[in-house]
């Protein structure tokens, strides 16, 4: 999977750059087990300083605490990976940097479990303008965790060793923005359609 899940991720970061430049928005990223490699597979693309705000590596538990404002609380009873930790990573980096969107990650790419979860429990989250509570299908992939307020999440099952983990955790995070920025784009053009052909 190496070279096609880095392929993948590179053509998703760069479609991702052109969407949210033609929408004149931008993005932040929240990182834990990937480590930066989302950061670096967005600044890997040409012109990605019109869009990319930046990106916080919060590896450290009492950094998604003190940093992107996790709630103390839900990460001493859960630990940091659960859904709830990844939606509040993405609005926390989105808030903290002044984006229009935060995406985050935090899983175990092993290779031994960490908080009572398995090698392979991969969160991703994506917090945004009216992103409310829904279903995240990453094709096929399981998963569904709950929304909140103000976020998606993907929760992951994945296998292969700890590089590909971090890598399809990449892939998967791009990709759940990716769905919600298409998903609005169709939302909008139905929207105009109903507009244009309400008539007089």
């Amino acid at each position: 999977m190496t070279s096609a899940g880095v392929s993948a991720a590179a053509v998703s970061a760069s479609r991702l750059l052109r969407l949210l430049a033609a929408r004149g928005e931008t993005l932040a990223v929240a990182e834990s087990l990937t480590g930066g490699l989302v950061a670096a597979e967005i600044t890997s693309v040409p012109g990605a300083s019109k869009v990319f705000r930046g990106s916080v590596t919060a590896y450290a538990t009492d950094l998604k605490r003190d940093v992107l404002g996790v709630d103390g609380t839900l990460l001493d009873e859960r630990g940091a990976v659960d859904p709830e930790v990844a939606r509040q990573m993405a609005a926390g980096v989105r808030k903290a940097l002044g984006a229009d969107w935060g995406i985050a990650t935090t899983g175990v790419a092993g290779p031994d479990p960490q908080d009572g979860q398995a090698v392979g429990t991969v969160y991703v989250a994506v917090a945004g303008p009216g992103v409310g509570p829904a279903e995240a299908d990453l094709e096929g992939m399981r998963g569904y965790a709950d929304g909140g307020a103000d976020g998606k999440v993907a929760a992951l099952r994945l296998n292969g060793d700890r590089s590909e983990i971090r890598m399809e955790s990449v892939r998967s995070v791009l990709t759940l923005l990716l769905k919600q920025l298409s998903g609005e784009r169709a939302e909008n053009g139905r929207a105009q359609d109903t507009e244009q052909n309400g008539g007089n």
